[in-house]
């Protein structure tokens, strides 16, 4: 049992930060390797490595690679979701505050390849010191001719920019980002097929590609080993290939982010983050605040994978995976859960905006003592109307948990129905709600 580093194999050497030291462990020859290939072979070897987005929703990368016009006849521009909003996801933010460079030069090369002649990263405001990070590393690029007019004497131009967000976790999603990034309301848009793809009419209704962080960091390793020998890795799955990186949270000794295979069982990552701290283990959101919650026998036979995840109920989404102990009380988390999805609501359409505001008002009524007979069915009825019918996956984002929640542990629902207060007596069943 171990990790299998190829995104975070550096990231404790604070030399990594700077151009030199990045270039010391290989750094840029990744760029130089894909600046002598054909712009289809670039894409090719992603379609070989079977990448998927590591943002959430796992979409095959190579697909939006290769939806950007191979006949330009307008700007291309590529776009990184450096927002991270999903609470207990925090691998993004330490890529970019460690690895700057992996990212720099993972969008360079995927801007090669769709001919992207300007990039935007679009962090978050709270990430500082990431911000800062990629600023250094873009200016150290620059000044190496890594970025800039004729990169490498190789006749490709590449501008990079970064752009702050004002922390809205509806920016996290692909059009609202765009629409944010561009001046506008951060507020999703018609999507296809409604509207256009962000391959044919995205930013500023030119030609984009949007991935996250950890996405385009991963077409380095790639390009420098081949996709074929990246697709090794996770072989053993379904349909899921190379690592994942998991940031670890909750109640465990050792929390953090670990990158592991995919293909490894969930509980080898617990085991690497030192096992459950106060007391025996309860549940686990594996993927993200969003993402159902599974019990004890669910998370000894999961295996991490796309598919795999969704055998057990749950999904792997931004790999923001939450243990949690005996002592948690799972209506005063699920609650906190609804406050954050109704605080987060954009406000566009109706299911997302009113169904979050009931579900939180039920809740708020359940957990002062005051709950009515038949409000766990009209919880679970709420949660379904929103699911399917919002504008955005935010719907989705603050239906699942609760259903998830009421499916595994509806005992706990009932006793505090019934007796007006938890089931949970520890002094510890808060520990996680502020």
């Amino acid at each position: 049992m171990a990790e299998h580093k190829l995104l975070l194999k550096h990231a404790d050497d604070p030399a990594y930060q700077t151009l030199n030291g990045y270039q010391s462990t290989g750094g840029y020859k990744s760029l130089a390797k894909a600046l002598k290939m054909e712009k289809q072979a670039v894409i090719d070897e992603i379609k070989a490595s079977g990448l998927r987005g590591r943002g959430g929703a796992g979409f095959p990368t190579w697909i939006k690679w290769n939806g950007l016009a191979k006949e330009k006849k307008t700007e291309h521009y590529v776009v990184c979701n450096a927002d991270e909003g999903e609470p207990g996801t925090f691998k993004d933010k330490q890529l970019m505050e460690t690895c700057p460079f992996l990212l720099v030069e993972g969008m360079t090369i995927a801007a090669y390849a769709v001919q992207g002649d300007v990039g935007y990263i679009y962090i978050r405001a709270e990430f500082m010191d990431a911000a800062k990070a990629v600023r250094k590393a873009i200016d150290e690029a620059y000044a190496n001719n890594l970025l800039g007019k004729n990169i490498l004497g190789s006749g490709f131009s590449f501008d990079l920019h970064i752009h702050l967000g004002a922390g809205s976790y509806e920016c996290g999603e692909e059009s609202a980002l765009m629409s944010s990034l561009m001046g506008e309301r951060g507020m999703p848009r018609l999507k296809f097929p409604h509207a256009p793809l962000p391959t044919v009419s995205g930013v500023w209704e030119k030609p984009t590609l949007l991935n996250n962080v950890e996405t385009f960091a991963c077409a380095c390793p790639i390009i420098s080993g081949g996709g074929e020998e990246y697709a090794k890795l996770g072989a053993s799955t379904k349909n899921s290939r190379g690592t994942k990186i998991f940031s670890v949270s909750g109640h465990v000794n050792k929390p953090g982010n670990y990158e592991i295979e995919f293909g490894t069982p969930l509980k080898e990552l617990l085991e690497l983050a030192g096992g459950i701290k106060g007391g025996k283990i309860k549940a686990c959101i594996p993927g993200g605040s969003s993402m159902p919650v599974i019990k004890p026998d669910e998370i000894d036979r999961a295996i991490i994978g796309y598919e795999e995840f969704g055998e057990v109920g749950s999904m792997v989404g931004s790999g923001g995976c939450m243990f949690f102990n005996e002592h948690t009380d799972i209506v005063m988390l699920c609650w906190r859960t609804a406050q954050f999805y109704a605080n987060e609501s954009c406000g566009k359409c109706t299911p997302c905006r009113e169904g979050t505001r009931w579900m939180n008002q039920i809740l708020d009524r359940i957990v002062a003592g005051n709950g009515q007979k038949g409000d766990k069915e009209l919880l679970v009825e709420v949660a379904s109307q929103i699911e399917g019918r919002s504008f955005c996956a935010l719907g989705e984002a603050a239906a699942w948990p609760v259903k998830g929640f009421i499916r595994q542990f509806p005992e706990e629902f009932d006793y505090w129905i019934e007796h007006g207060k938890s089931p949970v007596t520890s002094k510890e069943s808060f520990a996680l709600v502020p």
